[in-house]
């Protein structure tokens, strides 16, 4: 492991600066290892004092900054000065190194696992510093009386005590030993191995403090901790490199800015308190930088001419950043520019090298970076520091993994190799990586400026304008904002020409930095209301400026909002995807291997084109049972909730009839799966997957979502509001779905293994979302796919809100319906589906051949089971 150098050159201390006083009238303190107390008299305690703390500072390192940073050996001292008691300061933890078993889980250098707001205070009668920390959530006006009550009611939690081990000559400054909460003996500022989940301790003997620096507003600690993890019958070793940083918090707060939901904005909570209140006022505040004209620009930013802000965004590049890429993530990261003009401000945001000889520290939280990750994770995320008192972003690092390529050549081959012949080899040029890698660096600097996911921003193109040049390359890219999982273009079809097929920043996201960064002098948050609110609502009629928040991925509610989708219709949507991925089966081969090759590579792209189709199925099937959600105010005329039009989900039932009812033959093809099945990586090697198992939980999968009770509620719930003639209702929707699944029966038709294998995977559905206690165990066999579709289709940034305030976890939109599950309605349509069921195979068990007839009889016993029915 390298040593970062320190900032500047440590001299050896010497007395004129440092001198340890009296803590006791009489007494002199000579902890620091210096021995024991030794008696002085007054007059000679200058003396006295100077030559014990010379013999201490004797070999000692000394980095000045907002708090001296004292080195004697393996031991580390803060100088706090009495002014910096009391005041706020963040830690910030992050990870700097990590072993190969948690590189391989997705951990990796640059993230940010834990911040806490921490103060300093002084206990005096104890001769002790206390560590507190705080939750600066609340705010009260000083002269109101009932801050005395939130005084009381909202106080600190101490976490950590140092003993004092003494103060400078003319005691504006008191010293401490620090070792205890960065070298692993005490967890109160880094409990790491909580934090990311292995729930071990650090093993004192083997961590220690491997470095500390003291820069103008932070200090930097570089700490090395280790465990050991046991998992079955193995123990692993695991050490840590963490990097805490200690930073002063502005004394001159940002203005706050408060949220809207109809802009996704990443928040920070804020409750306020006063004595004209009858109800204590709750906000959000926006998450986002400090940008500011400068005083003598403030007359032509309020003209309307593009100024450069006070203190624009920095990012530099990691110098581990391979050089071919760098030039593209930095126009990444500048092309947000426009955005920002659209706020007022020009070059408000700079992406850059690290200048020669510049004193760079990645790891500093005064500095932010895009951080490049050795890893086998295909992934990046784009994590920022919030200074949870008001929202402002403090510094933030893009965590940008080296295998993301791998993802992104995945998508391209698999969306975009029928339209574009440079992205069907195992590699591409570095001219078209690079290029790709662009819209990736877009993405995550978008989170880094506060704005989340807006799923919502790709329904707002009509379909079939995403088959239009003109349209494309008139609005670019796939959708009206980059933060969308729009990805590329799978609509366009080999003869529409369209060139503009990669995701760009679009007109929702400059609609969204202006809203959120242009600046408004002299006015309070509440004033800001006003202005911020006719912004919004001069858009809110245009669909290129709707936000769609993202939802849960496994129980979508509504379909407009959905990650990997296009334009407004899933099923023409998805018509056309499928037509691209007939042609690309044949091709996977020549696309994939050359003489003397194996077929792996073919392996991994056949899962791809599987992931892909099951994708469009997943898109479609959401339409069935969903609710458009949106977040109206008085006066705007709009509804919260609307049922997907009945239509529509019809249309979405017959796309599953054709594509998903019976898995298509085109996507099991003989001449390739003779040579390879698809194949998943696994940390034990390539699974490979046979044909008819994969189609049975594939089509299971499919089945299982499309009947869970949430999405059965949700229809009932819509036919409730608005009646059947708008709202598909359960009971058609079900006898629409059995007509189909037993058609042939209905027909008295032999059934062949795949419409027999149709029918067992819906009656089981059936009985096991039945009975409560099948359907957990039957939940945890759903976990193939789950894996083999993360391994198809890994999701960018998952985890990128991890260092914000509220996480994604909690800011997914749902719609609770739920109920108990002996009196839920969905009981007794599940049970008279399978009535139904069991009447029409009584009907029909002496029909058809041998093996129908057994199946039938199965089904029969299956069902009689289930309804404890003897005969």
């Amino acid at each position: 492991m390298n040593n970062l150098p320190f900032k500047r050159n440590s001299a050896l201390a010497s007395f004129g600066f440092f001198s340890i006083f009296i803590l006791n009238s009489c007494q002199l303190l000579s902890p620091l290892g210096l021995g024991k107390k030794k008696e002085v008299v007054a007059d000679s305690t200058k003396k006295d004092s100077a030559l014990v703390y010379d013999k201490f500072l004797k070999n000692a390192k000394i980095d000045s900054g907002i708090f001296n940073v004292i080195n004697k050996e393996k031991d580390f001292f803060f100088e706090i000065p009495v002014e910096k008691l009391d005041k706020d300061f963040l830690l910030i933890n992050k990870i700097s190194s990590v072993p190969l078993a948690l590189n391989e889980a997705g951990l990796n250098k640059g993230m940010n696992y834990e911040n806490k707001v921490i103060r300093f205070s002084l206990k005096k009668a104890r001769k002790e510093i206390w560590a507190s920390e705080i939750k600066p959530q609340v705010e009260v006006p000083k002269e109101d009386a009932i801050a005395r009550s939130v005084a009381d009611n909202f106080t600190a939690s101490f976490i950590e005590s140092f003993k004092i081990e003494g103060y400078n000559k003319d005691s504006s400054s008191v010293i401490i030993k620090i070792n205890k909460v960065f070298d692993g003996t005490e967890k109160s500022f880094n409990d790491v191995f909580t934090n990311i989940g292995l729930g071990t301790s650090p093993k004192t003997a083997l961590s220690l403090i491997d470095q500390m620096k003291s820069f103008d507003n932070n200090i930097v600690v570089r700490s090395i901790l280790s465990t050991r993890v046991t998992e079955g019958n193995e123990s692993i070793p695991i050490s840590l490199t963490i990097t805490s940083n200690i930073l002063e918090l502005p004394k001159d707060a940002m203005k706050p800015r408060f949220s809207d939901p109809r802009v996704g904005y990443f928040t920070t909570p804020r409750w306020y308190f006063s004595d004209k209140q009858q109800e204590m006022e709750k906000r959000e505040l926006v998450t986002r930088w400090r940008l500011e004209p400068r005083e003598e620009d403030v007359e032509r930013y309020l003209a309307g001419e593009l100024v450069v802000p006070k203190k624009p965004i920095v990012f530099y590049i990691d110098p581990a950043t391979p050089q071919q890429w760098r030039k593209q993530i930095i126009e990444g990261v500048h092309d947000w520019q426009k955005a920002f003009e659209e706020a007022g401000f020009k070059d408000a945001i700079i992406a850059k090298e690290v200048p020669k000889g510049m004193d760079f520290d990645i790891d500093d939280a005064n500095t932010s970076a895009i951080t490049y990750a050795a890893s086998p994770q295909a992934n990046a995320m784009g994590p920022s520091v919030v200074d949870p008192r008001t929202g402002e972003i403090l510094e933030a690092d893009v965590i940008w993994w080296h295998n993301v390529m791998t993802a992104l050549n995945t998508w391209m081959r698999v969306q975009t190799g029928t339209i574009d012949p440079t992205v069907r080899g195992n590699v591409f040029s570095d001219e078209k990586m690079a290029h790709a890698i662009r819209f990736v660096s877009s993405h995550e600097i978008g989170h880094t400026l506060g704005l989340k996911h807006n799923m919502g921003s790709s329904f707002s193109f009509p379909v079939d304008s995403l088959r239009s040049a003109s349209f494309t390359q008139k609005m670019g890219g796939t959708a009206t904002s980059i933060m969308d999982y729009a990805r590329f273009n799978y609509v366009a079809q080999p003869e529409d020409q369209v060139q503009a097929i990669t995701p760009v920043i679009g007109l929702y996201d400059k609609y969204a930095i202006a809203w959120a960064y242009r600046w408004y002098p002299n006015k309070t948050a509440w004033e800001e209301l006003p202005l911020l609110k006719k912004e919004i609502e001069s858009k809110q009629d245009n669909p290129y400026y709707w936000y769609g928040e993202q939802q849960d991925p496994k129980n979508t509610v509504d379909p407009r909002s959905q990650s990997e989708d296009l334009g407004d219709n899933a099923m023409l949507a998805g018509t056309y995807g499928l037509k691209n991925l007939k042609r690309i089966m044949p091709q996977i081969i020549n696309w994939t291997t050359t003489s003397g090759q194996d077929y792996y590579k073919a392996g991994k792209l056949y899962m791809a084109v599987i992931g892909q189709w099951y994708a469009y199925a997943d898109h479609v099937s959401n339409n069935i049972g969903g609710i458009y959600l949106n977040n109206p105010v008085l006066g705007d005329g709009k509804d919260a909730y609307a049922p997907v039009p009945r239509q529509k989900q019809e249309e979405a039932l017959a796309y599953l009839k054709e594509n998903v009812f019976t898995l298509p033959e085109w996507l099991f093809r003989k001449e390739l799966m003779t040579k390879t099945f698809p194949l998943k990586d696994s940390p034990v090697g390539s699974f490979e997957y046979a044909p008819y198992t994969l189609k049975r939980e594939f089509q299971y999968s499919l089945l299982y979502n499309l009947l869970q009770d949430q999405r059965l509620l949700r229809m009932t719930e819509m036919e409730l509001l608005f009646g059947r003639a708008q709202a598909w209702s359960v009971e058609e929707f079900l006898k629409t779905l059995r007509q189909e699944i037993f058609a042939k029966t209905l027909k008295k038709q032999n059934l062949d293994i795949n419409a027999r294998m149709l029918q067992q995977n819906y009656i089981d559905i059936l009985l096991v979302t039945n009975n409560k206690s099948m359907d957990k165990l039957n939940t945890k066999k759903l976990s193939f796919v789950d894996q083999f579709m993360k391994a198809a289709k890994p999701a960018f940034c998952p985890v990128h809100a991890t260092a914000h305030t509220n996480s994604d976890e909690h800011d997914l939109r749902n719609v609770h319906v739920s109920g108990m599950s002996r009196t839920s309605e969905m009981l007794t349509v599940k049970r008279a589906e399978l009535i139904q069921i069991q009447k029409l195979l009584k009907a029909a068990q002496s029909s058809g051949d041998f093996t129908t007839q057994a199946h039938y009889q199965d089904l029969l016993m299956r069902i009689n089971s289930s309804l404890n029915v003897n005969n």
